[in-house]
This record gives structure tokens, sequence and C-alpha cells, in this order.
């Protein structure tokens, strides 16, 4: 089991902050989970934005980040301000 979850623009055009997927034996990284979701279609295929940010057990990391069963995993959209 993994756990995702959705922050901001991600949440709202997904509907759902959170999300409980049984572990998939081929995700090595974060990326194949992220594909995996986007390969669900429309709404799902805004989590191929390029602003997206990803965070690992609370920890800021990248796409290539190797993730596991039992992880949390969080999208969130770059934060921007002026």
């Amino acid at each position: 089991m993994i756990t995702v979850l959705f922050f901001a623009k991600y949440k709202e055009e997904l509907q759902t902050e959170r999300l409980q997927l049984d572990w998939q034996q081929d995700w090595r990284t974060l990326g194949d989970v992220r594909d995996h979701l986007a390969r669900r279609g429309a709404p799902w295929t805004i989590l191929e934005d390029s602003t997206l940010m990803c965070a690992l057990n609370e920890e800021m990391c990248s796409l290539n980040t190797p993730v596991k069963a039992g992880d949390e995993v969080v999208f969130f959209p770059m934060v921007t301000g002026g």
C-alpha cells in the first residue's frame, strides 16, 4: 500500500485529497507512481504538469526518487509569490 496526497490545484482538479493505492511491483520511482495515475486519463493528466512538485515521507524530492511500499507521496504545484 502507498498513500498519495494532493494539495492545492491538484486536490481541487482531482476532487480528492488522498488515495490509498495497492503497491505495484513495477513502481521504482515517484515518477512511476505519477505516470500510473496520469494514465487514468482526464483529469489525472494534470499530474503531468511541468510545475509539479513532490515530497516523499515529508521530504522534498524529485520524480526520480525511489519509492517503496508504505511510503507517503505528496504532489503539489510550485509555489509562486510576488
